[in-house]
């Protein structure tokens, strides 16, 4: 089972959705949840799902964080950087930065006809905004990718029960020294260091860091995989760009990059007809609220022009709803902008799929064009 949740999960999860809703997994040690509503409820509720546990994946790497902390905790982490990504501040801070950086990333293989976009495009932009944001403008993207790299390979080890050796902790003691010697230079963590304790504005750092470039490199490799897959629909943006951020919720209802989400039950309750003992792992499936035909019509099908799209739940819900959601859909809309600006002719050059347990993006987008 847990490969056909890596590889193809949606047969799967559309047969436990219409089943009953809420399903026990062994090989999961914990519950699934598959239906839209419930995949809300679970997340709003913080009070009877938790993220606060010992067992929380992403904590047993960077330690506790804005992402593993409820309530008066989980505010006091959180504040000091959700004041910088709030919508007007992100599009003020970061549309000249995100274009330029688009454009000096194409510069570099557009005369080649042919590219890698994910390696080439996704992964390096994410890279450069994080690391802007974080002030840590210079650090090296090939290092910076190795150790996300490996604490992602981490949380999707201990998500699927395996033990996950020691790749990601030396890659986070890496990272974390390298916070730490950027803190006192004047940036975004210099002032969350005025109301938080160096090791806390380095685990929330790292989760921003990681977080950040997973999941946005993810959001616009799908998003690019959606789009040239089917040329019709890489013509309508052509033709009409205000199609673009339809396109984004769209491809991030079909395919989330963070496929799953993990809650703890603080007490003994019944979700669906299921009774969840108290301590048991909740698993809300992003990828399967997603496609809930009770929410979304034919909802295999990349659709951009279908209704209420914001119903989608790719960033999550309630108070752990994605801090960075804004930033990442500024990165996908330039980086369509600056594709179809710069790569005329553009094709995908083999048959590629999303995968992952955890995280979900194609291994590759191999794209051709011609070469000005």
């Amino acid at each position: 089972m847990i490969g056909q949740l890596t590889a193809d999960p949606y047969p799967l999860l559309a047969r436990l959705r219409a089943a009953e809703g809420v399903s026990w997994l062994p090989e999961l040690a914990g519950w699934l949840v598959t239906r839209h509503d419930l995949a809300l409820r679970v997340m709003r509720d913080a009070a009877a799902f938790t993220v606060d546990d010992p067992r929380f994946s992403t904590a047993l790497v960077v330690g506790p964080s804005m992402l593993s902390l409820e309530a008066a905790e989980h505010t006091r982490h959180r504040t000091p950087f959700a004041r910088h990504f709030r919508p007007r501040e992100i599009a003020d801070r970061f549309t000249g930065f995100v274009r330029a950086e688009c454009a000096r990333l194409v510069n570099g293989f557009a005369a080649d006809g042919r590219a890698e976009l994910r390696r080439a495009l996704a992964g390096p932009l994410s890279v450069a905004v994080v690391a802007d944001a974080l002030g840590l403008a210079g650090t090296d993207t090939a290092r910076v990718l190795a150790w996300y790299d490996a604490i992602v390979s981490t949380v999707d080890e201990i998500t699927a029960g395996r033990s996950p050796g020691s790749r990601g902790a030396e890659a986070f003691g890496e990272l974390r020294a390298h916070l730490e010697g950027t803190v006192g230079r004047r940036s975004l963590l210099t002032e969350a260091a005025r109301d938080l304790a160096l090791p806390e504005v380095v685990s929330n750092a790292a989760v921003l860091m990681f977080g950040g470039i997973e999941t946005t490199e993810g959001m616009i490799a799908n998003l690019l995989l959606h789009l040239l897959r089917d040329p019709a629909q890489w013509a309508a943006v052509r033709a009409d760009r205000t199609l673009i951020p339809a396109a984004i919720e769209e491809s991030l209802r079909l395919e989330p990059a963070a496929a799953v989400v993990d809650r703890y039950a603080t007490r003994d309750t019944a979700l669906a007809g299921a009774s969840i003992a108290r301590g048991d792992l909740v698993t809300v499936s992003l990828t399967a609220a997603n496609r809930d035909p009770a929410v979304f019509s034919h909802p295999d099908v990349f659709d951009p022009r279908r209704p209420d799209l914001r119903k989608q739940l790719a960033f999550a819900h309630g108070p752990h709803f994605c801090l960075g959601a804004d930033l990442a859909r500024l990165e996908a809309r330039i980086a369509v902008e600056t594709l179809l600006d710069r790569l005329p002719g553009i094709a995908l050059t083999g048959e590629v799929a999303p995968s992952g347990l955890v995280f979900r993006k194609p291994a590759a987008v191999p794209a051709r064009w011609l070469p000005s």
